[in-house]
């Protein structure tokens, strides 16, 4: 009887499970235009080469629990708060590529600021 457990080698544990980038994203220049409502979404399931930092009260995060939970629940999709948030963040650029002045994220920020 063996004594120790036979564990995986690093070649994998530590494997590739994607192909990798050609490079970093091209940034659009001045006389590029961002890009348009129909182009941005949420970027999915992927390796995230920046991070953020956003402090939320209880509510918003127990708000956003209660939507990945219904989310799960009554439409089948599984997913975490992070790609939550990244679709909601793709959506209000999106509005505010799209309508400007009239979009939500201004409408919101405005009546924010009215406070």
């Amino acid at each position: 009887m063996r004594r120790r457990a036979e564990l995986p080698g690093a070649s994998e544990l530590f494997r590739t499970t994607a192909a990798p980038a050609a490079g970093p994203p091209a940034r659009p220049g001045p006389e590029e235009p961002r890009g348009d409502a129909r182009s941005r979404s949420g970027s999915g399931r992927r390796k995230h080469d920046a991070k953020i930092t956003v402090y939320v009260s209880d509510e918003e995060l127990l708000a956003l629990e209660q939507a990945r939970l219904a989310l799960r629940a009554e439409h089948g999709i599984a997913v975490d708060r992070g790609r939550v948030v990244r679709e909601g963040v793709a959506m209000l650029l999106a509005d505010l590529d799209a309508r400007g002045a009239d979009s939500a994220l201004v409408r919101g920020l405005r009546q924010e600021e009215g406070e």
